[in-house]
C-alpha cells in the first residue's frame, strides 16, 4: 500500500459561512471557488469545500452538539486542523494493510463527503495527526 495524492485538509470551524469571508477577504478566494454546504448527519458534520489548484480545503462545522467536530471545537475554540486526507487505490486493502502494521483504523470504510469510501488512521500512529484515508474516485 502507498498512500496517493494529497486530497485536501480538514480545519474544523464553528462557522462555515465565516470561514469563507476568511478564505475570500485574505487569500482571493471567490464564490465560485466554494462548494455549497453539505451535510452527513452519519458524521455529524456539515461541510464545504475551499478548491484550489492543487488541493481542497475542507471546512467542516458541527451538526449538532453530539458531533465529533463539537468536541474538537471545545478544545480549540477558533478552529483548527482536524485532518489530512491522502487518496488511495483501494480503501479495503489500505484498511488491512495498515492494521496488519499494527495502526488503529477508527471504524470501518464509509462513504464521505466526496461520495467515495473513507476510513480514518488514529493520530497515535501518526505523529499526532489524525490521518483520513480516501479511495481515490472513480474516473480521477
Amino acid at each position: 500500500m502507498k498512500i496517493g495524492r494529497l486530497n485536501h485538509i480538514g480545519i474544523a470551524v464553528p462557522s462555515i459561512e465565516a470561514s469563507w469571508e476568511i478564505y475570500k477577504n485574505l487569500y482571493g478566494i471567490t464564490q465560485s471557488d466554494i462548494t455549497p454546504i453539505g451535510e452527513m448527519p452519519s458524521q455529524g458534520v456539515r461541510y464545504s469545500f475551499v478548491n484550489l489548484e492543487n488541493s481542497q480545503i475542507e471546512l467542516i462545522e458541527p451538526l449538532g452538539e453530539n458531533s465529533p467536530i463539537a468536541n474538537f471545537l471545545a478544545k480549540n475554540p477558533n478552529g483548527g486542523q482536524h485532518h489530512i486526507c491522502f487518496e488511495v487505490v483501494d480503501i479495503y486493502a489500505a484498511r488491512d494493510y495498515l492494521v496488519a502494521k499494527g495502526a488503529k483504523v477508527l471504524g470501518e470504510p464509509r462513504i464521505g463527503a466526496h461520495g467515495t469510501l473513507v476510513v480514518f488512521v488514529h493520530p497515535k500512529d501518526t505523529n499526532g495527526v489524525l490521518i483520513e484515508l480516501m479511495e481515490t474516485p472513480k474516473g480521477h
